[in-house]
């Protein structure tokens, strides 16, 4: 709605009858009707002027750059001179929620959460209050600041909380669609909502029937981002780098098209040397697609200042890229990391990193004190802290040459990783656990290089020596061989494969392989 002039604002417009009103004479009725009419018009035109609307100004453009680039406080300021300036304009209020979410789910303080979740009540209270339930934007807004609320709160383990606030942004999004079904920004929420329900294992279905409404296909979510980046390469679209980074992700996590998520990520115009973010999304998924030494030139290029908000996390991805070409410096990166950043994710698995390096340098006193640190600090709600701890706890020191094995391949370097694991034998190992993961890796590798009969008859190795073992190489073991079976497009070997990793049941990284062949099984579908 395009902003008033403040004159209208002050006096709708001039009343030249209003003297009339104090005269005792009788009206004609033509006279009456008309007094009618105007009167109504007042207060219509006043209720529009009093009523708060949705208009993306610059200067509110401006403060929605800066708070996705982590300028928080510079976007604070410009948000205080937009508000000032139109203080009826709603659209403050979203901006506005982005800066506070950035900061909660960064800063991972707990205290910080509590504060600024006062300030979701006051937004949703005001825009339910003031805004124009017609608008597009009305329910849009509520529905996306619910959504980031929700994602702050899994990180305090809310998740009561955040499966209601997703419900609830869910329904009002649904509702929007049908009365507006050409506003684009519906579908960037609702397009990673569909895709992300129709991918949940059947063994967590329970919750999503008990908690919400919420349904939606793999299919349905990828069709609907699609749809708004083709709207984005032709139309100014506010959202657009958003958009290509939530389609990249689907693609690295629901789809497994690796090249289609580098891809989308290079060609969404990120800008790693003055975003933070972008550098964290670009580094990201260069590493998740094997591209370690990309991932360090990404990173070195990191924007740093004190108009940015403190990001730790990419000192760790350094160490993590540099630790994955067996670069040792790795370990100044985590201790950067853990000595500065004073959230709980992803350091017990940094200590476990701390660990690694050590173990490679032959210093078994150093490794036994990072793993006394990784059972101390952090905590164990994502993944790869319950592994760093399981790790910590069993006891097992890895094997030096499976741990760098491991270490090449994720970083991309197939061939130096098979140079290693070539210099010694499966027979070599005594332990079950090293044997298994011994045949496991040589698996990947050759998946990786493109020789996927041998793979293939590694991985029925694995499957057949490890699916009741409790780690988790044979459940990846099947899934990999979906993957390259869906690869050659062979539509029911693909199902076969999916259904053994669901029948696998392995005490580490369960949840995302399990999540991973149901999004196999429904884009078979």
């Amino acid at each position: 709605m395009t902003k008033m002039p403040s004159t209208m604002r002050r006096m709708p417009f001039p009343v030249p009858w209003m003297p009339h009103l104090t005269e005792n004479k009788a009206w004609p009725m033509r006279s009456q009707n008309h007094l009618k009419l105007t009167f109504f018009f007042i207060v219509a035109m006043c209720q529009y002027c009093m009523a708060g609307h949705y208009f993306w100004t610059p200067m509110l453009e401006r403060a929605y750059l800066e708070a996705t680039s982590l300028q928080l406080e510079e976007a604070e300021k410009t948000l205080a001179l937009a508000e000032a300036a139109d203080p009826d304009n709603l659209m403050a209020l979203h901006v506005a929620n982005y800066v506070d979410f950035f900061r909660v789910y960064i800063n991972e303080d707990e205290d910080e959460f509590k504060r600024l979740e006062k300030n979701r009540d006051i937004r949703l209270k005001r825009i339910e209050k003031e805004g124009d339930p017609s608008s597009p934007w009305h329910k849009f807004l509520l529905a996306d600041i619910r959504l980031q609320w929700a994602l702050a709160r899994l990180k305090f383990e809310q998740f009561t909380t955040a499966y209601f606030e997703t419900n609830k942004a869910f329904k009002l999004l649904t509702s929007n669609v049908e009365a507006h079904p050409d506003f684009m920004p519906n579908y960037k929420d609702l397009g990673i909502l569909h895709a992300m329900v129709g991918t949940v294992p059947d063994n967590y279905r329970w919750a999503l029937d008990w908690f919400t409404s919420l349904e939606g296909t793999l299919k349905q979510g990828r069709e609907e981002l699609q749809r708004v980046i083709t709207y984005a390469k032709s139309n100014r679209f506010i959202y657009e780098q958003e958009i290509y980074i939530y389609y990249a992700y689907l693609q690295l996590h629901l789809i497994n098209d690796l090249e289609a998520a580098w891809d989308l990520v290079n060609e969404a115009s990120l800008d790693p040397e003055e975003n933070p973010l972008h550098c964290f999304v670009l580094a990201n998924v260069a590493m998740r697609t094997g591209r370690a030494d990309e991932a360090i030139r990404i990173l070195e290029k990191a924007p740093k200042g004190k108009r940015y908000h403190p990001f730790h996390y990419l000192e760790y991805l350094m160490g993590l890229a540099k630790l994955q070409s067996l670069d040792l410096s790795a370990e100044q990166h985590f201790l950067n990391y853990v000595n500065h950043f004073k959230g709980f994710n992803f350091v017990k698995d940094a200590y476990q990193k701390l660990a690694w390096c050590r173990l490679l340098k032959g210093d078994f006193a150093g490794y036994k004190s990072y793993l006394e640190l990784c059972r101390s600090k952090g905590k164990t709600i994502v993944g790869n802290d319950k592994s760093a701890l399981n790790e910590a706890n069993s006891g097992l020191i890895p094997a030096t040459e499976l741990l760098k094995a491991r270490l090449l391949f994720d970083g991309g370097h197939y061939q130096r990783a098979l140079e290693v694991l070539n210099a010694k034998n499966v027979n070599d190992y005594l332990s079950d656990r090293n044997r298994l993961e011994y045949l496991y890796r040589l698996a990947r590798i050759e998946q990786a290089l493109g020789k996927f009969e041998q793979a293939l008859l590694l991985y029925d190795t694995v499957i057949s020596e490890g699916k009741d073992a409790p780690w988790y190489f044979a459940c990846r073991a099947a899934l990999e061989k979906g993957h390259i079976y869906e690869q050659r497009r062979q539509k029911a070997l693909a199902v076969s494969a999916f259904e053994q990793c669901l029948s696998i049941d392995p005490d580490e990284h369960k949840t995302g392989l399990h999540q991973q062949a149901k999004a196999g099984l429904r884009r078979l579908q």
